[in-house]
């Protein structure tokens, strides 16, 4: 059975188009009105959902956002046509009740920035894409503001390690972070940073944390603040390619004035994490010192306090956007599916799970771009390409012991399958059945 909702007079040319070819096939749809009644649908019947498309602007008709909400609470399979009906491709969700919670939707052609957002993405639990012929030039050249980075996208960038290598070749990276009971963010971090490959790892730290990471990481070199308890002057005698700063930093009078100077002097490649940022939130004055390409990793209230409040996802990401143009930096945005902000585009990751909201879970982050930066990746590709591998080590993780038990450490021992997994082919049905009866 086919239902028209008769909520304008307009018809366009595909509707009309459409409507033409189902009387051709003898198919008469129902048209509803205002005051209509709804068909009587069961549990079990499959609702194909095409009521609005992504050109939708304005509010459903009250009317029409009643049927919307009575589909939903009927409780059968729904399947949307690109989009569910009700959501708005730019702007905030106004009525809740008048959105299609669907079960499946079959979009064309490209996903949609909506089903990667915290507010929107809700109503899309599974989506797949119909090639709906669009031609291939035309999508290539088309310009976009946001673009989903998966394994073909991200693969091509993998660097390989020549034969004749050596650990110099992979950079010497500093980590510099840690106050009284926060050592363990820079250990979790210098962890990180070895696992992802790079040649050479030292920390900065407060002289309490010494013993603990020189006893969990004897593989990396320390170096220790005359403070007992935080950092007060931040003055490395090791030369470093990269600095990875603010891993359980503090935000103490002593330890800003530290981050300020050092921000000041330093003009390598940078990855600025936790209370870095903070400090930087803080003092916003310290912005103009940001080296060109430093990448900031702040969770969301660390986000919050950087930018500002924000009216949804939407204004979220421009506030994002523009303080990634403004300061010349790369501004990652953490979630479900994080975001990487780079001169005015958005890179989305579509790896990762609830079981990464975990403590230290972005330490390892900022290790593991740390370590591509130490290899010599461009500082956007270190950004897409760790928090990839981040994504997929916490895949890799829960696959072997669900969401809850996952904690920062799994994390980190499952790097190098992360590395491994980007080079797996998917295994053909038939091989999987040839393999299951070699078992049997």
């Amino acid at each position: 059975d086919v239902y028209v909702l008769s909520y304008s007079e307009k018809r366009s040319k595909d509707f009309l188009l459409n409507l033409d070819r189902l009387k051709e096939r003898k198919l008469w749809p129902n048209f509803l009105n205002e005051g209509s009644k709804l068909p009587e649908i069961h549990y079990d019947d499959i609702i194909i959902d095409a009521i609005f498309g992504i050109g939708l602007n304005r509010p459903p008709a009250p009317w029409v956002a009643n049927i919307i909400n009575d589909l939903n609470q009927i409780g059968a399979f729904i399947v949307s046509i690109d989009v569910p009906s009700g959501l708005y491709m730019d702007r905030a969700i106004e009525n809740p009740e008048a959105v299609i919670r669907g079960n499946f939707v079959l979009s064309f052609q490209a996903p949609k920035l909506i089903f990667f957002l915290p507010e929107t993405g809700p109503y899309i639990r599974e989506w797949d894409i119909l090639d709906i012929g669009l031609d291939v030039e035309y999508l290539e050249t088309t310009p976009v503001d946001f673009h989903l980075m998966e394994k073909p996208e991200i693969v091509p960038w993998y660097k390989g390690r020549p034969k004749f290598s050596h650990k110099g070749d992979f950079g010497h990276v500093m980590m510099i972070g840690g106050s009284y009971g926060k050592i363990g963010a820079v250990i979790l971090a210098a962890k990180s940073c070895l696992k992802t490959g790079a040649g050479l790892v030292s920390s900065f730290i407060p002289r309490c944390g010494y013993t603990a990471i020189q006893t969990a990481l004897p593989e990396a070199m320390t170096e220790t603040d005359p403070n007992e308890r935080m950092l007060t002057k931040i003055e490395p005698a090791t030369e470093m390619d990269v600095v990875a700063i603010g891993m359980g930093l503090g935000t103490t009078d002593e330890s800003s004035k530290a981050f300020g100077s050092f921000l000041k002097s330093y003009k390598g490649p940078l990855v600025i994490d936790a209370d870095g940022i903070n400090i930087l939130a803080k003092s916003k004055g310290l912005l103009k010192h940001i080296p060109e390409d430093a990448i900031l990793t702040p969770h969301p209230g660390e986000l919050r306090r950087l930018l500002g409040d924000w009216a949804d996802d939407f204004d979220k990401l421009d506030k994002a956007k523009a303080f990634s143009q403004t300061h010349k930096c790369i501004l990652i945005i953490k979630g479900a599916h994080t975001i990487v902000f780079y001169e005015g585009q958005g890179f989305i990751n579509n790896t990762g799970n609830p079981g990464m909201a975990t403590a230290g879970s972005g330490d390892c982050l900022s290790g593991i771009i740390a370590g591509l930066l130490g290899q010599g990746y461009m500082p956007v590709q270190a950004a897409i390409f760790g928090v990839y591998l981040h994504g997929v080590a916490g895949d890799i993780a829960t696959s072997t012991m669900g969401f809850e038990a996952v904690t920062a450490t799994d994390l980190i021992s499952n790097i190098g399958n992360a590395f491994i997994e980007l080079f797996k082919q998917p295994e053909l049905p038939q091989q999987a059945e040839a393999d299951k009866q070699e078992t049997d």
